[in-house]
């Protein structure tokens, strides 16, 4: 079952697009609520069942730190884009290799991608 996904203010909406046209259910932040706070975006993934794609590190930090509610999952990208479309790219090709982001705070980096279960 494809993960419903909630982008990140900061998710590129190239990227956006091209998971959409991939066939993923994906409500973006800059699109539907832009300047919200981190906090508001953990509780809207948290009450729609959601895994966050980001590039925003906070999100390690308001879970395991400060016991925020867990959302379905985050993605946490700690690369860098050279193209808005590279990071959809990416989770598309990891998702070819069988990678499971329900349940784990996922970062995917240059060396590869970590997970932690939530």
């Amino acid at each position: 079952m494809k993960p419903v996904i909630l982008a990140n203010e900061n998710f590129p909406r190239h990227s956006v697009i091209l998971l959409k046209k991939a066939g993923f259910e994906v409500v973006s932040i800059a699109e539907q609520s832009p300047g919200i706070s981190d906090s508001e975006v953990l509780a809207i993934a948290c009450r729609n069942s959601m895994v966050i794609l980001t590039f925003d590190r906070d999100y390690g930090e308001l879970l395991f730190k400060y016991r925020q509610s867990m959302p379905e999952g985050v993605v946490y990208f700690r690369t860098g884009l050279e193209h808005p479309e590279q990071a959809a790219k990416i989770l598309l090709a990891q998702f070819q290799n069988g990678l499971e982001i329900n349940g784990y705070f996922t970062v995917i980096d240059i060396h590869g991608v970590r997970q932690r279960p939530l």
